[in-house]
């Protein structure tokens, strides 16, 4: 059986769709003959955890851990709440204290490409011995962070073996990036680091065509899109909501913030009694106040249920009990290859699916593709409304359900083969 290393900061106890995606592929590699050994941090500050996820690594995998550096927790010294936000991703864009921005400023200019960069040392220093000893010819390194695969760049240029980059997110090109206040020289670096990365690997796995595309610009090594997927896994308490729900599970940053929904939704509550009397918008996951206050303003106040952030279990059990699934993206040309984790687990919820987010959206593709959804842009009001009503119609006469189809290929395990080939 081949050995292959994994290199990932997000691992359980971490919550979140940043751990899923290994923590599935290496469920199924040693069906395909190869034998996962994951490094990851022994004490890392985690922004969400998530400890349910502890029961789901497999027996089977070997995982070791080397001691890493956080600066989060010293800043956390000085604000605790905005850093637990900055190191989620949930930067706002408006009425920033002089803390926040001292704190973003030194986020994008002394910690290059990230805050985890001080594990990059110790972390190949340790894994050159390891590596020989192992005989492990083949690593993989994913990001964010992406100061994970400077591990790997080390490592490629210090030994004999073979480099697999994973992208589970762009680099420069990731929305937050603009926000970081970053001076030209660090601009200048984290795109040399990139490009470095990029020639480097060997080999190149992202979880969207666009992200593919961007990359080919930068590099002629050879790319696989690989996306995230689903595991067949029924919740033994998911029980269709009574309710007519529209439920978005996830973060909502300040950016992922569609006020034509709000609006929309605001003036079918206004419009229709029947709607409104059994009508609830339900979030889950960490939610900025920037949006809050959108929804506020749409009023729709009284029919939202805020449940903040829910453990990988309960929030596949919200999936299937609702009625209708929201999938939200940044309006932004560099969110177009963002493919969010949970629209596959949204699709094997067999729910319906209403998705906002820029135009050219990889999303659409997915969406059209497997009969699941429909997209929206953020300019369609009238049409949202319309598609409301016609999910809300149905409802009412007990027929809301979706003919998916070609989603099978989305599945963790035919994923894994996928994996499997490019090692």
């Amino acid at each position: 059986m081949k050995k292959v290393l994994i290199i990932c900061y997000y691992w359980p106890p971490a919550g979140g769709p940043g751990v899923q995606r290994w923590l599935n592929f290496v469920r199924f590699l040693p069906e395909f003959n190869i034998e996962p050994i994951v490094f990851v941090p022994e004490n890392a500050d985690y922004p969400l955890e998530d400890l349910s996820f502890l029961d789901e690594v497999p027996d089977h995998v070997r995982v070791i851990k080397h001691p890493i550096f956080e600066p989060y927790k010293l800043a956390s010294v000085f604000s605790k709440s905005k850093t637990k936000q900055i190191s989620k991703g949930i930067i706002s864009a408006k009425k920033q204290s002089l803390s926040e921005k001292i704190m973003l400023w030194i986020r994008g200019n002394l910690f290059i490409p990230d805050a985890r960069v001080f594990w990059v040392n110790p972390s190949v220093k340790y894994l050159e011995n390891f590596i020989a000893e192992e005989q492990i010819e083949t690593i993989i390194t994913t990001g964010p962070p992406h100061s994970i695969h400077l591990i790997g760049l080390k490592l490629k240029q210090k030994l004999k073996l073979k480099w697999i980059a994973d992208f589970r997110d762009p680099w420069t090109n990731i929305g937050y990036h603009s926000e970081l206040k970053l001076t030209n020289f660090a601009k200048k670096k984290h795109l040399q680091l990139e490009q470095k990365v990029l020639n480097k690997a060997d080999e190149i796995i992202t979880t969207s065509f666009t992200t593919k595309k961007e990359f080919q610009a930068i590099t002629k090594k050879p790319i696989e899109v690989i996306t995230n997927g689903y595991l067949n896994s029924k919740s033994a308490h998911a029980i269709l909501n009574k309710n007519f729900t529209l439920s978005h599970i996830g973060s909502l940053l300040s950016g992922r913030n569609p006020k034509i929904l709000w609006k929309a939704i605001g003036e079918l509550l206004a419009e229709n009694t029947n709607f409104k009397s059994c009508f609830k918008l339900q979030l889950a996951g960490a939610v900025s106040n920037e949006v809050l206050a959108a929804i506020k303003a749409a009023g729709i106040n009284d029919n939202l249920e805020v449940l903040g952030y829910v453990s990988h279990e309960e929030a596949l059990a919200l999936q299937q009990s609702s009625q209708v699934l929201l999938l939200i993206e940044i309006d932004s040309e560099k969110t177009k290859g963002i493919i969010p984790g949970k629209l596959f687990e949204y699709m094997a919820a067999n729910r319906p699916i209403l998705a906002f987010g820029p135009e050219g959206w990889d999303v659409e593709q997915i969406l059209k593709e497997t009969q699941t959804g429909f997209y929206f842009g953020y300019s369609e009001k009238e049409k949202i409304k319309q598609a409301i009503l016609s999910y809300y119609e149905s409802y009412k006469t007990g027929n809301l359900y979706v003919n998916s189809t070609n989603i099978n290929k989305y599945h963790r395990k035919s994923l894994t083969e996928h994996l499997a080939s490019v090692i």
